[in-house]
């Protein structure tokens, strides 16, 4: 898939002041500073698109982008630790909630895994309540430029085994790099494919 444009259109706390035209979402999320902003502007190839920061918590509002005037590329707060009062990550917390169990139009949510880490808890409880929930989504491992090869291979490992004690089936995954830009054709084909299909 080619991203012809790519704008801007609303930001809200509030799931019920989202875009109401009904074209197919496709949602992002993460724990704060995994990469996530960085990674949509990479997917979309507009450096400036979506705001980044190297303060984590940067994003606490969903952000709705509309691409190829067909669907749209949603960027959602970031979960887990957060430069916010305790009042104000509970909010988020609800905010995301709401989105994921509400938006009739999200059509998939990749959630973003930082690959240098080993599984975070905090990860697994979300994909869990995903799966509980009926959610699609798929894993993107992000950041891979910043470990070897070696060590990248041996944390997919250990995610995948810690996830099939809950999971009797994996979701899709996709192994990226906003510097390299790397997994770009790779997740675009993906939402080509379920565009496609819809």
């Amino acid at each position: 898939m080619e991203i012809k444009s790519a704008s801007f259109v609303n930001s809200h706390t509030d799931v019920s002041r989202c875009p109401a035209d009904g074209r197919p979402e496709f949602a992002f999320i993460g724990r704060s500073n995994v990469g996530k902003s960085s990674l949509i502007n990479m997917l979309t190839g507009r450096s400036g698109l979506a705001k980044t920061s190297s303060k984590p918590g940067k994003t606490l509002l969903i952000n709705h982008f509309l691409i190829n005037e067909q669907w749209y590329i949603v960027d959602l707060p970031g979960y887990g630790y957060a430069q916010v009062s305790v009042a104000q990550r509970d909010k988020l917390y609800q905010m995301i909630t709401r989105y994921v169990q509400q938006r009739e139009s999200l059509y998939c949510l990749f959630v973003l895994i930082d690959s240098r880490l080993k599984p975070q808890q905090i990860d697994l409880d979300f994909i869990d309540f995903l799966g509980e929930e009926g959610i699609p989504f798929a894993l993107v491992f992000t950041k891979s430029d910043k470990v070897s090869q070696a060590e990248l291979k041996k944390n997919l490992t250990v995610f995948q085994e810690k996830m099939l004690e809950n999971w009797e089936e994996l979701p899709p995954f996709f192994l990226t790099s906003s510097a390299k830009k790397r997994g770009r054709e790779e997740l675009l084909d993906y939402i080509g494919s379920i565009l496609e299909n819809d």
